[in-house]
C-alpha cells in the first residue's frame, strides 16, 4: 500500500530531512515506514534539486548600439563579458562551440 503524499515544499524538505538523518535505511524503506509515497518524496527531492540555484544571478542591462550597414571594417566580432572574463568570436561562430565556450566561463 502505498502512502501518503507529500502536501507541499515545505513537508517534502522536512521529510527529506528526517530522511537523511536515517543513516543506513534504503530511500524506499524510510518511506514505508513512515507511511510516505516514496514515488512523491522522490519527485520532490528531483523538484527542490532543480529549483535551487547554484548561484545566484544578478540581471544587468547592456546597452547595444546599432552601427550603420556597410561602416564595419572587417567581419563581425561578438564579446561575452563574465565579470573579468570574457569570450569572443566572429560572425561565423557555430552555436554549439559557443554554448561550450559559456558553460566553461559560467562555472568559473
Amino acid at each position: 500500500m502505498a502512502g501518503r503524499k507529500i502536501r507541499d515544499a515545505a513537508d517534502a524538505r522536512a521529510r527529506l530531512k528526517a530522511m537523511k538523518a536515517a543513516r543506513g535505511v534504503s530511500h524506499a524503506q524510510w518511506a514505508r515506514e513512515h507511511g510516505i509515497d516514496g514515488r512523491s518524496l522522490t519527485a520532490w527531492r528531483i523538484n527542490l534539486g532543480r529549483a535551487a540555484p547554484s548561484r545566484p544571478r544578478q540581471a544587468r542591462l547592456v546597452e547595444l548600439v546599432a552601427t550603420p550597414a556597410g561602416s564595419l571594417a572587417g567581419p563581425a566580432r561578438y564579446v561575452v563579458l563574465c565579470g573579468k572574463l570574457s569570450v569572443e568570436v566572429d560572425g561565423s561562430f557555430e552555436e554549439a562551440t559557443l554554448l561550450r565556450l559559456l558553460r566553461v566561463v559560467a562555472s568559473c
